[in-house]
């Protein structure tokens, strides 16, 4: 019984090679990617040097690639010195829309933030970001 066992196995092993390659085999990808509907014109901005004190406006824009109207569901500041506005109707295909951050320059310094951005196009955030120095 034991060689019977070890022969089948053999036989198995020996034959396994010829039906690797039975399916043929399609080297396209599974997962494909598809292109974003929004074309940012800039999604990082230098504002350089800043004074103390005075609020900074950064304006992201952008413009409708898509073949269909794009709503801004969320925008999310990275801190709480910074507050943000956005175009609040649907965005219709070839049309542009804005984000905007206001940014509270109080205290002096090198400074980078974020802020996130959901649409209906995309529900991974979308990280834009501005950067300076705020001198007194």
């Amino acid at each position: 019984m034991k060689k019977l066992t070890i022969t089948a196995l053999l036989a198995v092993l020996t034959c396994a090679p010829f039906y690797a390659n039975v399916f043929p085999v399609d080297h396209a990808p599974v997962v494909k990617a598809l292109p974003d509907a929004i074309k940012w014109k800039s999604e990082s901005i230098d504002v350089g040097n800043i004074p103390q004190g005075k609020p900074k406006l950064i304006r992201f824009e952008f413009t409708n690639t898509g073949s269909k109207p794009i709503v801004i569901e969320n925008v999310a500041p990275s801190c709480g010195c910074t507050t943000a506005d956005y175009t609040k109707t649907p965005i219709l295909p070839g049309k542009k829309g804005f984000v905007e951050a206001s940014y509270n320059a109080a205290n002096p310094g090198a400074f980078m933030k974020t802020v996130n951005v959901t649409t209906s196009d995309s529900k991974t955030p979308k990280t834009l970001s501005f950067k300076g120095v705020v001198v007194s």
